[in-house]
C-alpha cells in the first residue's frame, strides 16, 4: 500500500496542474509529456515544467444519470472536455452547480477535491475537479 500512496502524492500533476511547454514551439501538454508530438527530436530537453492557471471553456458535456457504482451518490453528475486558457484540452467533473446550469462556452476554474477512499481507513485520492464562474 506504501508504494500507491507514494505513486498519489508523487505526482506533481496531478495536484498542481503541471504540465510541460515545449521550448521550440511553446505548445503545452498535458498530462505532462518528455517529448513533444510536434517536434519530435528538437524538443528533447527542452520540455519545461509549466504550472496551469486551471481556468477554462466547457466545449462539450455530458450529464451522468446512470453512475458506476462508487459514484452513485454524486449523480445526476457533469463530465465536460474543457479548453484550457493554455491550450490543453481536458476531461473533468463539474461540481457545486446544478446540471441544467451547465452550458458550453460557460467558464470554469479547477478546484482541488476528493477523488475516491478505498475503504473507510483507506488511502484518500484527491485530484482537480471544476466549478462555473
Amino acid at each position: 500500500m506504501g508504494e500507491l500512496s507514494r505513486f498519489w502524492r508523487e505526482s506533481e500533476h496531478r495536484y498542481r496542474m503541471v504540465a510541460n511547454r515545449c521550448g521550440n514551439c511553446e505548445r503545452v501538454y498535458f498530462p505532462p509529456r518528455d517529448v513533444c508530438p510536434i517536434c519530435h527530436r528538437d524538443s528533447i530537453g527542452k520540455m519545461k515544467p509549466f504550472t496551469l492557471s486551471g481556468k477554462g471553456e466547457i466545449e462539450s458535456f455530458t450529464v451522468v444519470h446512470d453512475a458506476p457504482p462508487a459514484f452513485t451518490r454524486q449523480r445526476p453528475y457533469v463530465l465536460a472536455i474543457i479548453k484550457l486558457d493554455e491550450g490543453p484540452s481536458i476531461t473533468g467533473q463539474i461540481v457545486d452547480s446544478d446540471p441544467g446550469e451547465v452550458e458550453i462556452g460557460g467558464r470554469v476554474h479547477s478546484v482541488f477535491r476528493k477523488i475516491s477512499q478505498e475503504g473507510k481507513s483507506g488511502i484518500i485520492e484527491y485530484g482537480y475537479k471544476f466549478v462555473l464562474d
